[in-house]
């Protein structure tokens, strides 16, 4: 604009000083008139091209600064714009993640069969089978394998026409829970052993190992947090973590699950053993409990019988056995609990039938387990009634035990706690009054009397 007027005033004061000066024009009023409308028209023509230059001007520098404001709004806007799309990018494999783990977790299998978990008559001695069905196929597990001086769980086996164990389990090495296991192993075909890893210097224990290593047999040593799936059935191992020589404490536990209902097996651990479990990361809740160690006072505490919660508890124990198996106080305990409660020295062999959502529960004789009411406490009948229980102990008839004072020394190796050298001095210190007299030999001391007692293989037969 100012480029502009200058130009209209400098054009204005020439034809001013022209006129001013009086001079007369040397060409005619024509011409005159014609350089005049040609000035005027080049003066209008640099004008109109002044003004657009301006415009043009004006018009590139509002573009830029209309560039510069978007350049800087996509500045400030950026930063949220790159990282949507850097947490879109990150999401993106998050969920193909979450997708592939999905994937990878194998479906539990659907339950197209019935478990029945057949808790064998064994007498004073225990033994579980496990029957059901994976794809169609028949799957039995054996959880120990009654005494040593018996072929009832053979029989039994042979009984449900059985050919095939898939797992034999031995919770622990004392004679009245593998006693069998070495004709399991060779008279079926059995897939593989599991065992707690303790060793015993008994023949049973001895014949156990010679008849997986010649049989070829899988061995495996199971420890706690190990979980197993076999078909619909999951083990999960509660106890122990490691092995250090006791052999009733450091038993095989197990939680087993078939859809909905779950069976605990303890073998012959005890409340100590129990209370580890309890602070261990199982989830120790069954409808189905089997009670430790034949339903002794030993194991089956309060805190553990609350923590599991059964629906109904099972025991092994031989009838009007020496040991007053199952504790009048463990009977109490659980009847009082409102749990049903079976024994196989009332009930003879029960058995559990689940489709993974309910049970049934038969027997093979009726009766009632006595109430802790009417029988005296265990605790009772060791202390009051010791004398009666060393004369039962005489009674006793030699092939259902050791005999202390006429076994071989191979034979009272079957005895825990009695190795090789302990078996010559117990033949050398002979006669004994009552198992208790076994303190006579050198490291027996009543603690280890407790065992060879819980044990139920020794005894005074005359």
């Amino acid at each position: 604009m100012f480029k502009n007027s200058f130009f209209i005033f400098f054009s204005a004061l020439t034809l001013f000083m022209a006129g001013g000066c009086g001079e007369e024009s040397t060409g005619s009023v024509d011409e005159q008139e014609a350089q005049e409308e040609q000035t005027e028209h080049e003066e209008e023509k640099q004008a109109e091209d002044i003004q657009e230059s301006e415009e043009t001007d004006e018009n590139e520098s509002e573009e830029e600064s209309e560039a510069e404001k978007e350049a800087e709004e996509e500045e400030s806007q950026s930063p949220d714009e790159d990282l949507e799309e850097v947490s879109e990018k990150t999401e993106e494999p998050e969920e193909e993640q979450v997708q592939e783990t999905e994937e990878e977790q194998p479906e539990k299998e659907e339950i197209s069969s019935e478990l029945t978990a057949h808790f064998i008559d064994a007498g004073q001695a225990d033994s579980t089978l496990l029957e059901f069905e994976d794809n169609g196929q028949p799957v039995r597990i054996l959880i120990d394998a009654g005494n040593w001086n018996s072929d009832n769980v053979i029989n039994y086996l042979h009984s449900r026409n059985i050919e095939q164990i898939d797992i034999a389990v031995g919770t622990h090495p004392d004679a009245d829970h593998i006693g069998q296991m070495d004709q399991v192993i060779s008279r079926f075909n059995v897939g593989e052993v599991w065992m707690s890893g303790n060793e015993s210097t008994s023949e049973t224990y001895e014949r156990v190992l010679d008849s997986i290593e010649s049989s070829g047999t899988e061995y495996d040593e199971p420890r706690a947090g190990d979980t197993f799936d076999i078909g619909p059935l999951t083990i999960e191992t509660l106890y122990p973590e490691t092995v250090t020589g006791n052999t009733n404490r450091e038993s095989l536990s197990f939680k087993m699950s078939y859809g909905e209902v779950d069976f605990l097996f303890t073998g012959d651990a005890e409340a100590e053993e129990e209370s580890r479990m309890l602070n261990g990361a199982a989830n120790v809740e069954a409808e189905i409990l089997q009670l430790g160690h034949h339903g002794s006072s030993t194991s089956t505490s309060a805190a553990f019988l609350q923590a599991v919660d059964p629906e109904a508890a099972i025991y092994s124990a031989g009838e009007s056995n020496q040991y007053g198996h199952p504790s009048a106080e463990v009977v109490q305990r659980v009847q009082e609990a409102g749990i049903e409660l079976y024994g196989t020295d009332v009930h003879g062999t029960v058995e559990v039938t689940t489709d993974g959502e309910n049970y049934d529960i038969t027997t093979e004789k009726e009766g009632n387990v006595t109430s802790a009411s009417e029988e005296e406490s265990e605790s009772d009948v060791e202390s009051s009634e010791g004398e009666a229980e060393e004369e039962q102990e005489a009674a006793e008839p030699t092939g259902n035990c050791v005999d202390i004072n006429s076994a071989s020394i191979e034979e009272v190796q079957e005895i825990t706690q009695i190795g090789p050298a302990r078996a010559e001095d117990l033949i050398e210190l002979r006669p004994y009054q009552s198992v208790d007299d076994l303190t006579k030999i050198n490291g027996i001391g009543p603690a280890r009397i407790d065992e060879i007692k819980a044990q139920g293989v020794a005894c005074v037969g005359g």
